[in-house]
């Protein structure tokens, strides 16, 4: 998990190479809750772009099903540990350092899009995010998202601190009104993914397949 991109930074890449300077992986190395519990949507052999993948925890548990996976961040540090983390669990995939902000997303190339606290956008640089969903992945392919709902600024378990970076249901609603929602909930629930993610925390989720 990462939330790269512009983030609020004067330079993302240089403050987010800070912050994962450290030995341990600061959001851990098992795979999101919310995540995981959806295993059996991921297939051997799917193609899966884990977005702002961080230390890679997500995009190596996605390999570990069989995944064909391209884990992307802006970070060359979390990237490194992201390799590192493969190899200890001897698998294999892609990396590719970029700037989601600036990135050009492929078109129609994967199955799955895996999106996990990436709430470092703007509500226009969001929507340029979500068009790039759409251009990447294939007909009836689907994006996995969890974030934060605007609870979340009651608790210090995560999140950008910024109500306009928070997702509501409405607004993922109307963000994907032309896909179809598979699931669609807001909760509250106890975080405990690495240092930086521990404790009570407002979530949100989201699964949504691009329709042809």
């Amino acid at each position: 998990m990462s939330e790269c991109a512009a983030g609020g930074f004067e330079n993302p890449r240089e403050s987010w190479d800070a912050k994962y300077a450290t030995d341990e992986y600061i959001f851990g190395t098992a795979p999101n809750v919310f995540l995981a519990s959806e295993a059996t949507r991921f297939r051997p052999g799917d193609r899966v772009l884990a977005v702002a993948d961080g230390e890679g925890r997500n995009g190596v548990w996605l390999a570990e099903r069989g995944c064909q996976v391209l884990s992307v961040d802006i970070s060359a540090v979390a990237l490194e540990k992201a390799r590192r983390l493969a190899e200890q669990r001897g698998v294999s995939l892609a990396f590719e350092m970029a700037d989601l902000g600036t990135w050009q997303w492929p078109r129609e190339a994967f199955d799955a899009i895996v999106c996990i606290f990436i709430q470092f956008a703007s509500p226009a640089e969001r929507a340029r995010l979500f068009d790039g969903f759409r251009q990447a992945l294939k007909p009836d392919g689907i994006v996995l998202m969890q974030g934060y709902n605007p609870k979340q600024l009651q608790y210090r378990s995560g999140g950008p601190g910024k109500l306009e970076h928070l997702y509501t249901e409405q607004m993922l609603k109307d963000a994907f009104a032309e896909w179809e929602i598979l699931l669609l909930r807001e909760y509250e629930t106890e975080l405990d993914e690495g240092p930086k993610h521990r404790g009570m925390a407002a979530l949100i989720d989201l699964i949504a397949r691009k329709r042809d």
